[in-house]
């Protein structure tokens, strides 16, 4: 019982410092961004409307919600919208066309994530240093550089890991909760009254009637619960248990009491509007609120950053992208990834974001849609799971996912009032990163599609090709191909132009499914094609850590063994010509070639010896 305690309070405290910091860090702004829009005139039932909107959208769209509802939608322990995604699409796997249409809307909210990880960054960190303007006016010219500061080193440390910082995580998150709780009970000692605001008439009284003000300050109102998915993308690090407790116990509270601390002082003092939560401070801890501030906005920025490399990872293994070069930064943990290209480009945007628009007020009109949009599409994900994975009753699916989507649709609408003032943004690196998504995977199958028409079947091949051996050496050869059925390039090469042939003979292919996990034991499938040769499928789930030689061990006891030292890999590599008639536009079809020509990360990915590794190629025209 003490061990299992102890376990669930060390799984809390890593829920606290990776879970929470997204959300935690909305104090920064939210309050800010509603009262400082000048729609709502500070009166004291204003601010008690406000309030009460805030708690009850903490309530309902994550105490309900996501901790209540989603958070049961687990894919094999796994969370996150690709899991929810793979999860609803094996639901209706026999209506293909509505399959096809959940997929493109899955793929689109996971594109949707990139950008809100440019997003959130920049607003925490930004928001975190403009507590420097609170300190002295003359620091406002330093926030931006600061900001690009702190942002560089942020992600030129990411090739070391996250482990060695992400111990401090949580003990750092926890002084955050503490001091923000603090500070909302100085003041609200000072007007206990604000209390009162829990109560949700407040909240109805103030939509009843202002309608129109409360339909515009949505759009600010959901900043308060940005990073709430973060509470089921992480799910399978820590569980359900560990998530739910922390945020009943430790965060929903601190919350509470910081927001309703904001509200009381902004009844005393309406001037702390430019910027509520720095000015709950008293001049002498302003500093050290500041760089606590900081801190907790690098944590949720890093939080966000190895949620983009591990998505990444997801899709690229569903074949939305080609395979990008995968490096580990822990021995222990294989979720420890750092991938070079996406950090960087992500780095790149967050700059974008930063000199465009230089204040968090900026970013905020440009943060929410992606937020929204990805809220509703894990409504709409959710229904196809709780009717056709649980078997619920229909009037039940409808009736609770008809109550989320209006909620969700309420916000997001209002966001849409954000669009041109900043919202376009995220929607455009979305855009573009779907594109690019569709073409591969479209370009993946019209290649298969050329390179089935031209293949020839192995089996035919290998009875041939015996008929008068080539000389064979020895050693093994492993032939890594997509197409278990048809003869690698690799191989024809080898007999074309160094005219033998090893003595075993591996035709191996990776096959990866829209499920988390595959039993080891479902890891690997061989069967015999004589002469010592053998056909191999692996099989890897899109949460599994690729590692063809580590899969391939398992081939000993069914009377396969591989020496290490004498096996080769031989990946074939082909070479794409677009032509206008392959069944893509001609700007899709060349995109899909340069994506093509540069995916040089499948050794890496595969976790493949490079310095056995030959490429050899063919040209495909699509």
């Amino acid at each position: 019982m003490q061990n299992s305690q102890s376990s669930l309070g060390a799984l809390m405290l890593g829920a606290i410092g990776v879970v929470y910091g997204d959300i935690g860090t909305s104090v920064l702004y939210s309050v800010k961004e509603v009262f400082g829009s000048g729609h709502v005139p500070f009166t004291p039932d204003n601010v008690h409307g406000i309030l009460s909107i805030f708690f009850w959208t903490l309530t309902v769209i994550v105490s309900l919600k996501y901790v209540s509802l989603v958070l049961r939608a687990d894919n094999h322990g796994e969370g996150g919208l690709v899991a929810m995604l793979a999860l609803a699409s094996q639901t209706v796997k026999h209506q293909p066309r509505l399959r096809h249409v959940l997929l493109l809307v899955g793929i689109f909210g996971t594109c949707l994530f990139y950008g809100d990880g440019v997003i959130t960054p920049a607003i925490t960190v930004l928001g975190a240093m403009e507590g420097l303007e609170v300190i002295s006016p003359s620091f406002k010219k330093a926030v931006v550089p600061l900001t690009l500061v702190i942002l560089l080193l942020l992600f030129s440390v990411q090739k070391r890991g996250s482990a060695s910082i992400g111990r401090f995580f949580g003990p750092v998150m926890v002084v955050w909760f503490i001091v923000i709780s603090a500070l909302g009970i100085y003041h609200i000692v000072g007007n206990p009254g604000i209390l009162w605001a829990i109560s949700p008439h407040y909240a109805l009284g103030f939509m009843w009637e202002q309608p129109g003000i409360t339909f515009i300050i949505l759009g600010a109102v959901v900043l308060c619960v940005t990073g709430g998915e973060a509470l089921y993308a992480d799910m399978g690090h820590f569980g359900r248990r560990p998530i739910r407790m922390t945020w009943f116990t430790i965060v929903m509270p601190a919350l509470t009491l910081n927001y309703f601390g904001q509200g009381a002082l902004l009844l005393k003092q309406p001037e702390a509007v430019k910027n509520p939560f720095f000015m709950m401070a008293p001049d002498w801890i302003l500093l050290p609120l500041v760089l606590l501030a900081t801190m907790a906005a690098v944590i949720a920025s890093q939080a966000l950053i190895s949620g983009a490399f591990s998505v990444t990872k997801q899709v690229i293994q569903l074949g939305y992208l080609p395979r990008l070069r995968v490096l580990h930064t822990s021995v222990q943990e294989v979720g420890q990834i750092y991938l070079p290209f996406v950090n960087w480009g992500l780095f790149v945007l967050i700059v974008l974001a930063v000199g465009m628009f230089k204040s968090s007020s900026a970013l905020a009109s440009a943060y929410g849609i992606a937020v929204t949009t990805d809220m509703l599409i894990t409504t709409v994900l959710t229904f196809f799971v709780v009717r056709n994975a649980w078997r619920l009753p229909l009037w039940l699916c409808v009736g609770a996912t008809a109550f989320f989507f209006t909620v969700d649709f309420a916000f997001w609408a209002s966001n849409l009032l954000k669009l041109f003032d900043g919202g376009w943004f995220p929607l455009v690196i979305a855009g573009a990163i779907f594109i690019v998504m569709q073409t591969w995977k479209e370009g993946r199958r019209l290649l298969h599609q050329a390179m089935q028409s031209d293949a020839i079947p192995l089996p035919e091949f290998l009875t041939a090709v015996f008929v008068s051996p080539p000389v064979r050496v020895a050693g093994t050869a492993v032939f890594l191909t997509a197409d278990p059925n048809g003869v690698p390039n690799a191989l024809l090469h080898n007999l074309k132009h160094n005219k033998v042939l090893h003595a075993q003979n591996l035709f191996v292919s990776v096959r990866h499914h829209e499920v988390p996990w595959i039993a080891h034991e479902k890891r690997v499938e061989m069967s015999a094609l004589g002469n010592d040769c053998w056909q191999v499928v692996i099989h890897y789930g899109f949460m599994d850590n690729p590692n063809v030689p580590l899969a391939l061990e398992q081939l000993g006891p069914l009377g396969c063994t591989l020496e290490p030292m004498s096996t080769s890999y031989f990946l074939s590599r082909d070479t794409v010509i677009p032509t206008s008639g392959g069944g893509m536009a001609a700007w899709r079809e060349k995109l899909f070639a340069q994506m093509h020509h540069n995916a040089s990360g499948a050794a890496d990915f595969l976790h493949l010896p490079s310095n056995a590794v030959v490429e050899l190629g063919s040209k495909v025209t699509i």
